[in-house]
């Protein structure tokens, strides 16, 4: 399997790579992890509408262009479905087992995901309604991913 984790804007702080770096080397024993990074878009401190849906538009073309055709898709959103690390993992298993054997998981800009990036999503996902920094969501994503695995796999990593 393969877990492409695409997201915008480059990630600066050394904490959070090293935690990127070590949960990708824990993934890697279950599944092949590609990060991609794509640029964000530069904009006025405050937005009018129409300056927004230009940015996230924008940025929705450049994260677009990293998924292909067959890639089963997670776009990360405050208005996507909740899930429990259980029922996570059961559904990676589910998407494994019927033969999607790339993941693709979307984290979008500050303003969020494109509309067009939003329909090309096969599944939302919320992990609640707060509001994270990018950078911490890509932690929290990637370990509950290598969680996700973990469950299936009969460890006792998750209690």
């Amino acid at each position: 399997m393969k877990i492409k984790i695409v997201c915008v804007g480059k990630l600066k702080e050394k904490y959070f790579q090293a935690a990127i770096a070590e949960y990708c080397k824990r993934l890697s024993r279950f599944a092949k992890v590609e990060l991609i990074q794509v640029a964000d878009e530069k904009a006025p401190e405050k937005y009018s509408l129409a300056q927004q849906e230009q940015v996230k538009a924008i940025e929705g073309n450049r994260i677009l262009s990293k998924i292909q055709p067959k890639d089963y898709v997670y776009v990360t959103a405050i208005k996507g479905k909740e899930r429990s690390s259980e029922e996570f993992a059961h559904e990676l298993q589910d998407l494994a087992t019927y033969g999607h054997s790339t993941l693709t998981f979307v984290i979008g800009g500050s303003l969020g995901t494109s509309q067009a990036v939003n329909q090309r999503a096969d599944s939302l996902l919320s992990f609640g309604k707060l509001t994270m920094p990018h950078q911490l969501m890509r932690v929290v994503l990637i370990e509950q991913i290598y969680r996700g695995f973990m469950i299936n796999s009969g460890s006792p990593y998750h209690k």
